[in-house]
């Protein structure tokens, strides 16, 4: 009686905790799911038609939204722009937290506490300052300015993740390659990278999500229209088809569809990633 009693309450635990993770899930995907309802739809139906799946879809509104709002070269832009800066952040915060980690000189902890402080302000906060250095250094409206300053953004957090995990790096495996002959930049390429693959999958999603969803620093330094990132395309694009919401919201599913698979094929590693700190392996 007793066992079935708490068999009873087990169950009902685990059925609540369902429930309220469904509903969560449900909540999150709903938009997501309307979005792409709505870009199906036309101008005249989307206010009338009350169906889940309208009964007539129109997926030529993709094709109209790629060539009338330029979505192929806002596209190929944010591609350019993601790869680099992740790869830049990946190669600068990963020989950065190693030297930070295993490396001794005059000022570690104080420049390493620097990067920590880093986080602490705020992008916006740091505007002025930097438009003005972009601008003295001509930088402003080039890819290569706009570069350089997300990878600038990215650094400390993937600094302190990184770090963490090399401090808990078995040094015998150091010792053994440096047996073996390697130097320092051997070590951290052939040991070092290879084990922390867990934490850089973790700096390429969120750096990734980061960078793919960007627009006020494109705002800033980004005029022209052959410059524009995807999300600086999409507002420009909003402007100019405020009223027509099929090809709006077709815009918004072409935006959203790629980092939302980036996101499903290496969500394995995020928590892998951020515990790597204390396991490594």
């Amino acid at each position: 009686m007793i066992l079935n009693k708490y068999r009873l309450i087990n169950w009902s635990r685990a059925s609540l905790l369902h429930v309220f993770l469904l509903t969560v899930t449900v909540t999150c995907l709903f938009p997501l799911f309307w979005m792409l309802r709505c870009a199906l739809m036309t101008n005249e139906t989307i206010f009338v038609d009350k169906s889940l799946i309208p009964a007539n879809l129109h997926f030529e509104n993709f094709a109209v939204a790629w060539t009338k709002g330029n979505f192929g070269a806002y596209f190929l832009n944010s591609v350019v722009y993601t790869a680099c800066v992740v790869a830049g952040i990946v190669l600068v915060s990963s020989l950065a937290a190693y030297s930070f980690s295993r490396l001794q000189f005059p000022g570690k902890n104080f420049f390493f506490y620097l990067f920590v402080a880093a986080m602490a302000i705020p992008l916006p906060g740091s505007f002025v300052a930097l438009f003005v250095l972009m601008n003295n250094l001509g930088l402003v409206n080039t890819r290569h300015g706009y570069i350089l300053c997300m990878i600038n953004v990215g650094l400390s957090l993937s600094i302190l993740l990184l770090k963490t995990f090399f401090d808990k790096m078995p040094k015998d495996l150091e010792d053994a390659a440096r047996i073996d002959g390697c130097s320092k930049l051997g070590i951290w390429w052939n040991v070092a990278m290879p084990l922390a693959r867990p934490a850089i999958a973790v700096i390429v999603i969120f750096n990734s999500l980061n960078v793919w969803n960007e627009y006020i620093l494109a705002m800033l330094l980004l005029g022209e229209t052959r410059l524009m990132p995807l999300q600086r395309g999409v507002m420009v694009f909003q402007g100019a088809n405020s009223t027509d919401y099929p090809l709006l919201m077709a815009g918004l599913s072409m935006a959203a569809v790629p980092i939302i698979v980036i996101y499903l094929l290496m969500q394995k590693h995020i928590v892998k990633g951020l515990s790597s700190g204390a396991v490594v392996g």
